[in-house]
């Protein structure tokens, strides 16, 4: 299956770096390590992730962010990157966004 990172993604992608290298310098660099792992493994396991808000969600294995993402023919097509840590309203508005 491939991958496609939509641009609002990429925008979390970024803005989660900016945070996380803020906290500490080169956890950013760790962040974005651990989420291309992540979306690396949507290759292969796109599709079989619990629906969430109308979208497949996968978990980060070491941070908490969700990777949001709907599956067209053999493409798993990423929407958001989002802190689980977040009120489950302002997530469900966010995907609700046309991004």
């Amino acid at each position: 299956m491939k991958v496609l990172i939509r641009p609002s993604a990429l925008d979390d992608l970024a803005d989660a770096f900016a945070f996380y290298e803020g906290q500490q310098s080169g956890l950013g660099s760790y962040f974005l390590d651990c989420l291309s792992a992540d979306l690396d493994s949507l290759a292969l396991y796109g599709g079989i992730h619990r629906r969430v808000f109308g979208a497949h969600r996968s978990l980060s294995r070491t941070f908490p962010f969700a990777i949001y993402y709907d599956v067209v023919g053999d493409t798993a097509h990423v929407k958001a990157v989002l802190d689980c840590r977040r009120d489950p309203t302002w997530i469900w508005k966010k995907l609700r966004e046309p991004r």
